[in-house]
């Protein structure tokens, strides 16, 4: 039996990002590297930024693989020169590629939260041994034109003695070497960190290149039209949202909470009772935490509603539109709703920090849900 956690970099119900034959919807963040490239110009650290699930992970591996099997535009004379490349695609038969897709890879290193020998659990953070790792790794004789590559994934996981390790490397940069750094929060970062690298900031799919990200996933998407929308208006053009939707049954979950707020301020006790009990279930977790952004996402809804007068489009749920207008009617009641999600989602973030009972936490946060739609 394999008992290994499974690999920090790998969302839940996804294929790992080296794994994936293509990128989706990022067309402008493809280009400008390659342009830097083609022109020689090619920075030495790039901060892939962007929200959660958009393919930044993705992103990085393909410019790795393209990085270890590509010539370097300057190795050309002025003569006879090929074309620059048009694309960062990479003949899944290169030799690249093939060690790439084995794990064995000489010149590329990735840097994640590495496991705790002593608990065989994936660590909170990237620490300062994994990022010295690296000294042995850039110490090593260089193959294939002598590029090497790291990809950390996430620089926002680097505790800050890490972060200051791997600020002393991007300040004297080993010699043909290309750090990407992925960053959902570049802000949190140190400012030294980002000012030494070159930004790629990734977008949000459209539902058009969703469908398309998800199909090569090989999730199971649905396929009635009605849950195809309430997905898509969900998971706000992140293929990762998407998938952790489909894998831990978000749409029925954000559906419930919706009737929960539906039955407001009178409350359903039934249906709250049962929810609470859903995020208590043992081994839970992640489905706990995913109520959680749902509860946060019903209320951030309700306060646009508020302030717009109008509910956002597409509806997240059966019936949502009507339940947001009347809970929301005005921008009084959408400043109340807005109130009460920022001290609801403190309340749940100190909660889960102190590991208070999911159900009273889940309890706890309708029971305001209720005061606030009565007021």
């Amino acid at each position: 039996m394999n008992d290994a956690p499974p690999p920090a970099d790998q969302a839940p119900g996804a294929p790992h990002p080296r794994d994936c034959p293509r990128l989706i919807g990022q067309d402008a963040a493809e280009a400008a590297f390659l342009e830097a490239f083609a022109a020689d110009r090619l920075h030495h650290a790039w901060l892939l930024t962007g929200p959660r699930g958009v393919g930044k992970a993705t992103l990085a591996w393909r410019i790795a693989r393209f990085l270890l099997a590509t010539p370097s535009a300057g190795n050309d004379g002025l003569f006879d020169a090929p074309p620059p490349p048009g694309s960062l695609d990479i003949d899944p038969e290169h030799p690249v590629a093939r060690r790439m897709l084995a794990g064995g890879e000489p010149g590329l290193v990735s840097i994640t939260r590495s496991v705790n020998e002593k608990t065989n659990r994936i660590r909170d953070a990237i620490v300062v041994d994994d990022i010295r790792k690296l000294n042995r790794f850039f110490g090593l004789s260089a193959t294939d034109g002598g590029r090497r590559v790291v990809i950390v994934d996430t620089a926002d996981d680097m505790n800050i003695s890490a972060a200051n390790a791997l600020l002393k490397m991007l300040e004297e940069p080993p010699a043909r070497t290309t750090l990407l750094l992925i960053s959902h929060q570049p802000s949190a970062l140190l400012p030294t960190i980002r000012s030494r690298c070159r930004t790629l900031r990734l977008s949000p799919l459209n539902p058009a290149d969703m469908q398309v990200a998800l199909s090569q996933t090989g999730a199971e998407i649905p396929t009635d039209p009605d849950l195809a929308t309430h997905l898509a208006a969900l998971a706000s053009g992140s293929v990762g949202a998407a998938l952790r939707l489909i894998s831990l049954d978000g749409l029925r979950l954000y559906a419930e909470v919706v009737a929960i707020l539906n039955s407001l301020p009178k409350l359903d006790r039934q249906r709250a009772l049962a929810l609470a009990e859903t995020a208590a279930q043992r081994g839970a977790a992640e489905r706990y935490e995913l109520l959680l952004i749902l509860i946060d996402i019903a209320l951030a809804r309700l306060a646009r509603t508020g302030a717009t007068g109008t509910p956002p489009a597409p509806e997240a749920a059966p019936n949502e539109a009507q339940v947001l207008s009347r809970l929301a009617a005005d921008a009084r009641r959408g400043r109340a709703w807005a109130e009460i999600a920022a001290s609801i989602t403190s309340r749940s973030r100190h909660g889960q920090a102190v590991n208070l009972d999911p159900a009273a936490l889940v309890l706890d946060t309708v029971f305001k849900m209720q005061e606030t739609a009565a007021g």
